[in-house]
């Protein structure tokens, strides 16, 4: 087994606009960020923007491999939809969050209007995953986790490579802390679906 790696906490490029992009609206938001594709922005719920910086070859590859396998089981299972890490969220809090994956029940992506779908979807997923990368602040993704929480994600997973500690946060349930878990399970809410770790610590 190899050694595990440390991260290098970097903090994003937070930029304080407050009251004036809480002014904006969801519409116009989406339009602000078409206008600058280069950059991966999320707006907070007091209305900062956060820049984050690209993904590196190596989180770049743990989350195709994310991306592929949790695809797998949605397809099989077909009771909601999956999205990537380019999907923004608006949430009920007035915050637009971008998880690394997320899945919505179809019955709730079915509510929405055709506009809604294809602009920042207003809604918070009922399952998430957020994938540390090494310029990830732990404590900035523990606080997104949390938010996914109170707006309403019923199974969020904060996997850490670089500790090989996975973190599972459940809606009235303390934090979960797995140390070097070989799987992780998504029951109930993800009905047989389990995720195989070891290719996730190996890239």
């Amino acid at each position: 087994m190899s050694a595990v790696i440390s991260a290098t906490e970097i903090e994003p490029v937070i930029l304080h606009f407050g009251p004036f992009m809480q002014r904006m609206s969801d519409h116009e938001f989406y339009d602000f960020c078409r206008r600058n594709q280069d950059w991966r922005i999320e707006r907070t719920a007091e209305g900062d923007l956060l820049i984050m910086s690209p993904t590196g070859g190596g989180t770049g590859h743990r989350n195709a491999t994310l991306t592929r396998l949790f695809g797998n089981w949605v397809e099989a299972d077909g009771s909601g939809l999956d999205f990537d890490s380019s999907t923004t969220f608006s949430l009920p809090n007035g915050a637009q969050r971008s998880p690394d994956v997320s899945w919505v029940r179809r019955e709730r992506w079915e509510a929405l209007s055709e506009d809604e779908r294809e602009e920042f979807p207003p809604l918070c997923p009922d399952f998430i995953i957020e994938l540390r990368s090494r310029s990830d602040p732990l404590k900035m993704l523990r606080q997104k986790m949390q938010e996914y929480l109170e707006q309403g994600t019923q199974l969020g997973w904060l996997i850490d490579p670089f500790r090989r500690k996975v973190h599972i946060y459940r809606p009235e349930h303390p934090v979960e802390i797995l140390d070097q878990p070989e799987s992780v399970s998504g029951d109930p809410l993800l009905p047989g679906f389990t995720l195989p770790l070891a290719k996730i610590w190996r890239s």
